[in-house]
This record gives C-alpha cells, sequence and structure tokens, in this order.
C-alpha cells in the first residue's frame, strides 16, 4: 500500500528547475518510497548495500560510469560523501534538471558536506513521518489522538497490519543507536546513550536542563549538550527556541525538547495506549504531535517553518508561536478533549499585552471547531488548517 505524501508536488517542482534534489529526514519515515514513485524511471542504488558503497568509495568514476547513464536515485548518500565532488563536476558539465536524486538520514553530516559541495545546485527537503492531514487522505487516521500518540505516524506502523508497534519501536531505537549513533559519534556504552534517551522523554515539551539530564544519566553536562545535538541531528528531537524579539517584557530563553515522532517517545517511556491519558507527559505528547505536525506542513511545501514558544518569566505562556515575519500567529495546545474556558487564559493575554494583531488558536484532543472571542478552536484532526490558513511564505 501506498500512502500519498503531500511533499510530491514540491519535489517534482524541484526537479525541473535544480540538477539535484535531495530527501532529508529519519530512517523509515519514506524518503525512499517517494523517491521511487516520482522517479520510477530512474536507476536506485543504496550505499548501505555494502557491495555499492565500497565501489563508489573505491572507484568513483567508475560508479557514475555504471549507474549514472540516465536519473540516479542515491540512497544515504552522506555515507559516501566525497561523491558530491564528482556529482558537483557532472552536473556542470550536463546542466540537466533532475539528474540526481539523494536521500539521507543524519542531517548535520548531510549539510555539511551539501554546503561544501553543492550550493546552488541542489534544491533540499525534509520528509518526516506521515502528518495527520496524509493520514486523513488515505483513510487511516485513527479516531482518537491518544491512539496517535501511541502509535506515531511512522508509514511501516501504517501500511503493514501485521505489524506490532511496540515491537516495531523497540526495534527501530535499537537500530537508531547502534547505526546512526555509531556513525555520528564516539559512543562507548550504547546502554548509557539508550538511557539519555529515556531521560529526554521524561522531559518532552520541558526546558533543556543539561545539568538535569547530565546527573540523572551520570555524564558531564558537555556530553549532554553533545548527545542532544545527536538526537537533533538524526531527526529524533527537535528544540522548541523561546520567542523573545520585540517584546519589552521579559521572556524565558531557554528552549523546549520536543520529539518529532510522539511514539519513539512513548516506547521510550514504556507507555502503554491506555496509559497515555492520565500520564503525566500525555501534554507534552500532545504538544510534541501538534507542532510536528505544523512543521511538515511547512516541509512539505519546501517552506522552512519559523516556529517558536513564548513565555513571560511570570508564567504566562504561548505553546507555539508562528513568526510570519510581518505576523505572529499565536497558538495554545490543550491534550484535553473537553474545552475549558481556562484553555484561553494564555492567548487574552496575549492580546492584551504584545499588540501583535491576527488570528489566534487553539488546538485541543477534541472533535469539535468553534469560533470563540479568544480564539479559534480546532480539532487535532484539522490541525493542517492552520498552516494552509497562515503559512504564507513564498
Amino acid at each position: 500500500m501506498y500512502i500519498k505524501r503531500s511533499a510530491a508536488e514540491s519535489i517534482k517542482k524541484s526537479a525541473r528547475t535544480f540538477p539535484v534534489v535531495a530527501i532529508l529526514g529519519p530512517r523509515q519515515s519514506g524518503k525512499t518510497t517517494l523517491a521511487k514513485e516520482i522517479f520510477a524511471d530512474y536507476t536506485y542504488v543504496n550505499l548501505e548495500d555494502f557491495d555499492k558503497r565500497t565501489f563508489a568509495e573505491k572507484d568513483p568514476r567508475a560508479f557514475f560510469e555504471t549507474y549514472a547513464q540516465g536519473g540516479l536515485i542515491i540512497d544515504e548518500f552522506q555515507l559516501v560523501p566525497q561523491l558530491l565532488s564528482y556529482i558537483q563536476t557532472r552536473v556542470d558539465e550536463h546542466k540537466r534538471f533532475g539528474e540526481f536524486i539523494l536521500t539521507g538520514s543524519q542531517n548535520f553530516l548531510m549539510n555539511q558536506a551539501i554546503t561544501q559541495s553543492l550550493a546552488g545546485r541542489i534544491a533540499i527537503h525534509t520528509l518526516l513521518p506521515l502528518s495527520i492531514d496524509e493520514l486523513k487522505q488515505a483513510g487511516l487516521l485513527p479516531d482518537s489522538a491518544y491512539t496517535v500518540l501511541y502509535k506515531g505516524l511512522y508509514p511501516p506502523i501504517y501500511v503493514r497490519e501485521e505489524l506490532s508497534t511496540e515491537q516495531w519501536y523497540a526495534n527501530y531505537i535499537t537500530t537508531y543507536i547502534e547505526r546512526d549513533v555509531r556513525q555520528l559519534t564516539n559512543v562507548s556504552d550504547l546502554g548509557l546513550f539508550q538511557t539519555f534517551m529515556q531521560m529526554v522523554a521524561v522531559r518532552i515539551g520541558q526546558p533543556v536542563n543539561l545539568s538535569s539530564l547530565a546527573n540523572d544519566c551520570g555524564i558531564s553536562d558537555v556530553t549532554a549538550r553533545r548527545w542532544l545535538n545527536i538526537l537533533d541531528a538524526s531527526y529524533i528531537i527537535f528544540l522548541l527556541k523561546p520567542h523573545h524579539k520585540n517584546f519589552n517584557k521579559r521572556l524565558t530563553k531557554t528552549p523546549k525538547i520536543f520529539f518529532y515522532d510522539p511514539g519513539i517517545a512513548c516506547s521510550l517511556l514504556n507507555l502503554k495506549r491506555t496509559e497515555i491519558p492520565l500520564h503525566y507527559t500525555r501534554g507534552g505528547l500532545f504538544e510534541s504531535l501538534m507542532i510536528a505536525d505544523i512543521a511538515k506542513g511547512y516541509y512539505n511545501r519546501a517552506l522552512v517553518p519559523h516556529l517558536y514558544f513564548w513565555q513571560t518569566v511570570k508564567g504566562h505562556e504561548i505553546d507555539c508561536v508562528l513568526d510570519e515575519g510581518l505576523r505572529l500567529v499565536p497558538i495554545e495546545i490543550k491534550s484535553g478533549q473537553t474545552i475549558q474556558s481556562g484553555f484561553f487564559d494564555n492567548l487574552t493575554y496575549w492580546k492584551e499585552n504584545t499588540d501583535v494583531p491576527g488570528n489566534t488558536y487553539l488546538v485541543y484532543a477534541g472533535k469539535e471547531n468553534q469560533i470563540r472571542t479568544a480564539a479559534q478552536v480546532i480539532s487535532w484532526e484539522n490541525i493542517d488548517t492552520i498552516v494552509q490558513k497562515e503559512g504564507t511564505r513564498e
């Protein structure tokens, strides 16, 4: 079963205007499936295949003569970064659009290599796991937000019905640690790194506290920062920064920890589906789901999301703020399924104290959409409508 991806049109457009297109994102997010679907007549080479990787490393000229007679998809290209210099030479000679499609799953290594070799020649797309709208369009969206928190949004969970969600995530985390973490850094104790991941999951939706993380894991602050960067570079977590420009109020300046996929966090926390509604991390998990989905809305349109949170030192907070240049769009996120008057308190404070005109939104785990004086109320199922309406940057 193929689930249609919203990023397909923007990727096709890039292939008509750039000689190289990169599709970056976490493992199992659907990069290879999408590349093969869009560029079905291209030759496909996966550099995780030892023989092909060795061929590319030892004799790159012969590698391209063998495989690059037409369009070429190179999967996990960051494993042989020196290929990018040869790609640069070939695209400068051939001047053909869409000649090379690159996919990869290690953000830091890939961006570093791309900057050095293909600046101006490459369009970069980020493909995260499925969005809520993509599941909805495919008729696969679960009825409850809590089920989505547990199952996450990785395509295999929805394409292969026989898969156990719990087992799939346990294997994913183990494989990620054993492969990607080893490639990104010299971590001698992989078991300790998994403990670190669990401690990060406990802090989902909370401000980064390196000393606390380090103490809980028995590592230094420097190591904790480096390991957080590894999780960020491999699309496991993202750090949501505070918005503090153009305000006179004293504001918090420490980023918060979120997971791109709540299923990974639930697995690290050993949470069952029925335990989520009562668990203390429920709010952070739901915020992760919603904020990551907003980011997907931008990435799928080949736009960079400018997402922040806003918080004063006195505790007034907006969970997500879209910075649209001349506009700031505040979004309050609540994991409850029933709308309560207190949900609007921070949005009311925002309106009264920021002098920033525009729409305000409340997203919650219930089903009903409403128009209230303080905000437009949006069901979690319709989170995509916010980016459709507010994401106007070109």
